[in-house]
């Protein structure tokens, strides 16, 4: 029988049949500190250097976006440490995908998992002060609280601070949380440098998903080869998957990499026939079509779509036209970039009119060799990644929906001559963590 874990405000939270949690926390109580130490968290560090390697053999990967392996940013930072440099540890829960809801749910519901995540990645590279980012308030009350039970003092010789900002998409890029941290505006900055390198007060800093950290303490306890119990050899372990759409609540599910998405349409509840396709890893990695039903849910699988698994977030596009869905996901794109790159600024803003042109069927073949044109030699030239998601969007909804762009072209869309929907920022889960 399936095993739900704390309903809370529309949002189902579960893990997946037969997966034992190693996040999400089967209870309908909070977690306080005590009820965490008792769990078993917060365990001494023991030996570093055998932790560093049990988390290099786990293959843990990050789990904000780029699949980044964890113990290659930790290797760097602690061979800074031990060349005499202050070393930092920022755990990023500024989670700027409307799509995606995982780091808040682990913030306001397990703050002691996310700063055990945190001790443990500051004492591997020798930080003695590390920080929670982020923007969500209730998140913020719930560490804040944390940290209040921790005395404040920080765990293990490391002082935890929280950094609140305001929400924005762009306030996710890793060198917009430096940027931030450091008393600027939560925006990106060129690279490089990169935050291994120079970080907060120019020192070099570990910035880690906040989901990703809370994977540490796991491999500290269970060892590496349990941790690559279950998911695929090069996407071990479990993540969580945010999944919107298909007529159904949202619900964030734990699930091993290597899931078969028509077993992910089952624990949601939709029928495999219905979907027409999905925008993958929140906004960013673009739009997938029927293929993706023969597809698993790990790195390598999705990434052989053209598209990408990134923070988790699946959307199901079912009733909805997948190009009213590109053009509202381009407009958001151009609504929230950060303004300081010309190519992004206008780029953005292009893509946008011309698919916001064609959803409303007004564009012609040569806005469509344009959007083409666009969405190969725009990617790479902004400061941060919101281009390259804009990008993504374009690239997929042509080369997946051909058939639903030239029904738009030939103004005869039979979805949205029916008058379906899609909001202004589609699948977004806000306000339900």
């Amino acid at each position: 029988m399936q095993e739900t874990v704390e309903p809370v405000a529309g949002l189902t939270v579960a893990p997946a049949p037969g997966c034992v949690p190693r996040l999400l926390r089967v209870s309908d109580e909070g977690e306080d500190l005590a009820a965490y130490r008792k769990a078993g968290g917060y365990r001494p560090l023991g030996s570093v250097d055998a932790v560093l390697e049990e988390v290099r053999r786990s293959g843990l990967l990050g789990r904000g976006g780029a699949a980044f392996p964890i113990a290659i940013k930790l290797t760097g930072v602690r061979d800074a440490g031990r060349r005499g440099n202050e070393t930092v540890v920022v755990a990023n829960g500024e989670e700027g995908e409307p799509a995606s809801v995982k780091d808040k749910w682990l913030m306001r519901h397990r703050p002691h998992l996310v700063l055990d995540g945190v001790r443990l990645a500051a004492g591997i590279v020798g930080a003695r002060r590390a920080y929670v980012y982020c923007s969500d308030q209730e998140s913020a009350h719930r560490v804040d609280a944390a940290l209040t039970e921790l005395d404040g003092a920080g765990i293990g010789g490391v002082a935890i601070e929280l950094v609140t900002v305001d929400p924005a998409y762009v306030a996710g890029e890793e060198t917009a949380a430096i940027r931030a941290i450091n008393g600027g505006p939560a925006k990106p900055s060129d690279k490089p440098p990169r935050p291994f390198e120079q970080g907060v007060d120019g020192l070099p800093t570990v910035v880690g998903n906040v989901e990703t950290l809370a994977h540490l303490p796991f491999v500290q306890r269970h060892g590496a080869a349990t941790f690559r119990a279950v998911g695929t050899e090069s996407s071990p372990g479990t993540f969580l998957a945010t999944v919107t759409g298909g007529g159904r609540p949202p619900a964030l599910y734990e699930l091993p990499h290597g899931t078969r998405f028509t077993d992910l349409l089952a624990l949601h509840g939709v029928a495999p026939e219905k979907v027409r396709g999905a925008l993958m890893g929140g906004y960013f990695a673009g739009m997938v079509d029927r293929a993706v039903l023969a597809a698993t849910l790990d790195h390598e699988s999705i990434r052989a779509l053209g598209s990408g698994l990134g923070c988790g977030a699946i959307s199901l596009l079912t009733v909805e036209c997948p190009v009213a869905v590109a053009a509202a996901v381009l407009s958001y794109f151009d609504r929230e970039n950060a303004g300081q790159c010309g190519s992004c600024f206008n780029g953005t803003a292009a893509m946008a009119a011309a698919t916001t042109a064609l959803r409303d069927g007004v564009a012609t073949t040569a806005d469509i060799e344009r959007l083409q044109r666009w969405s190969v030699v725009l990617r790479g030239r902004g400061a941060c990644g919101t281009l390259d998601g804009a990008a993504n969007v374009a690239a997929t909804l042509l080369a997946r929906f051909a058939t639903e762009v030239g029904a738009h072209l030939d103004r005869r869309c039979p979805t949205c001559a029916c008058g379906v929907r899609v909001a202004e920022r589609p699948f977004d889960v806000n306000g339900v963590a």
